[in-house]
């Protein structure tokens, strides 16, 4: 291994904009999954029916559920005449085939280029409807696919449901839990832990069911499940906000727009992936709750701690790239470095400024040398660095596996998208039990690796 890896610096833009395998999503992908985390709730792209087709394809591969995703479908005379016709017309048909509670309405490309102004659409609507029976809620948000990424446009729209619907009023006894993009799993143990500990909470988004749901006898055209809209307009009126992630400073996000609006307490923390961040979620669950933590998240905490102590001498050294959504990121690098894994690289196509602190906060009391980070770049670009980096494995999404069978080397598959894999939506990330299940992952790979590179190969560890 060499003791002096090469340091990177990230290479200068060129006069033009190019990108080789994005490590990114779009905007209105992301506004997409947040919106179907709301009970009720039909997506719909203001924009070309490209958009939508390529979304729905890409969100069913990972999630192995159904998604309906409705479009204006523009065409090249919406480009020159606008698209509101057709916008209004897409929202009539939608509210009478699926007869929704809320339509959440995305932008893309051609309609934010051609300056629609989708607000003023929704106005002209709600008058020529006046009087109308049943007609769902209407939420409405900025995407332009050309600029930022899925997960900005996962939280731009996550702000916006809260401040077009939440209320204010007198407090009640209410958390609002806004967890950020995380797996069906994640949602569904967030469910686990918050009735453990006796509180009376609105988790905003709510995927744990929408997009992993039973088989049924007959479809649903809307799933069931989703964070009730009658929650979301109570969320202004809460005791406090805990909100997850490290790099959302450089957007206005949820949390922010409850306390200013609302003066709802906020607390933002990181993803809780790993012990250290995950201790600071459940100390701040104590405190809004005046519970102790339940006895069983101890001993869940407890066998993790022997775990990392029996697996340490298998994983201890190993040098990792971590890629993809930042704060992501920012809780797999927490987790890596406390199992003994040293994250030599840190990359990803957000752009918010905020990653290299936000890395340094969760590793440099523990990393002698800190990871290099990057933000804004591609997969041409990791994999140019990685190269070059010697390491022992890749922690990522799907798009990650052509460097991982380049450099023979294990992926650690987590996040979004995973494509090549069944159970991308059933990947625990959160808490001590996702924690175990990473860890023991990431364990059983590095042993594997080992095993199948022996010449004699062996039985036992």
């Amino acid at each position: 291994m060499s003791k002096n890896p090469p340091t990177f610096s990230k290479p200068k833009k060129p006069n033009y904009l190019s990108t080789t395998n994005a490590c990114k999503l779009c905007k209105p992908l992301g506004a997409c999954l947040a919106f179907k985390g709301i009970e009720g709730a039909v997506p719909y792209l203001h924009g070309s029916q490209g958009c939508a087709t390529y979304m729905r394809r890409y969100i069913i591969s990972h999630y192995n559920e159904p998604i309906d995703i409705a479009s204006s479908s523009l065409s090249e005379k919406h480009a020159v005449y606008g698209g509101g016709p057709n916008l209004k017309l897409g929202l009539t048909n939608v509210a009478e085939k699926y007869r929704p509670e809320i339509i959440g309405i995305a932008t893309t490309c051609l309609t934010e280029t051609i300056g629609d102004d989708v607000g003023m659409y929704l106005h002209q609507f709600a008058e020529n409807t006046k009087g109308s029976v049943g007609l769902p809620t209407f939420v409405n948000v900025s995407t332009p696919s050309y600029g930022g990424t899925h997960m900005e446009g996962f939280h731009a729209a996550i702000r916006e449901v809260v401040a077009q619907l939440s209320e204010g009023g007198p407090r009640n006894d209410t958390v609002n839990i806004l967890p950020g993009f995380v797996s069906s799993a994640d949602y569904r143990l967030l469910h686990e832990i918050l009735g453990d500990f006796g509180l009376d909470y609105t988790l905003l988004p709510d995927l744990s069911e929408t997009m992993d749901g039973p088989a049924l006898l007959e479809y649903e055209e809307i799933q069931s499940g989703g964070t009730p809209i009658e929650k979301i307009k109570a969320m202004g009126r809460a005791k406090a906000t805990i909100e997850c992630g490290g790099t959302l400073g450089a957007m206005k996000s949820g949390g922010d727009v409850l306390r200013e609006k609302f003066s709802v307490p906020q607390s933002q923390i990181g993803m809780p992936i790993g012990i250290r961040e995950t201790d600071i979620f459940f100390n701040l669950l104590e405190e809004l709750s005046g519970r102790p933590t339940p006895e069983k998240y101890v001993k869940q905490r407890g066998r993790l701690i022997d775990a990392y102590v029996d697996g340490h001498k298998y994983i201890s050294g190993k040098r990792a790239v971590i890629y993809g959504e930042e704060d992501l990121v920012v809780g797999m690098a927490s987790f890596l470095t406390e199992i003994g894994i040293h994250p030599v690289l840190c990359a990803s196509g957000g752009t918010s400024g905020k990653l290299k602190k936000a890395i340094a906060a969760v590793t440099g009391d523990t990393l002698a040398e800190q990871p290099q980070v990057f933000e804004d770049v591609d997969f041409y670009d990791i994999n140019e660095m990685a190269e070059q980096l010697e390491i022992d494995l890749v922690v990522g999404h799907s798009k990650g596996f052509p460097l991982a069978k380049k450099l023979n080397i294990p992926l650690i598959r987590v996040g979004f998208p995973i494509h090549d894999r069944v159970g991308g939506q059933r990947i625990l990330h959160l808490g001590y039990a996702g924690a175990q299940q990473l860890f023991d992952t990431v364990t059983n790979r590095l042993i594997e690796k080992k095993q199948n590179d022996s010449p004699v190969g062996y039985f036992y560890m």
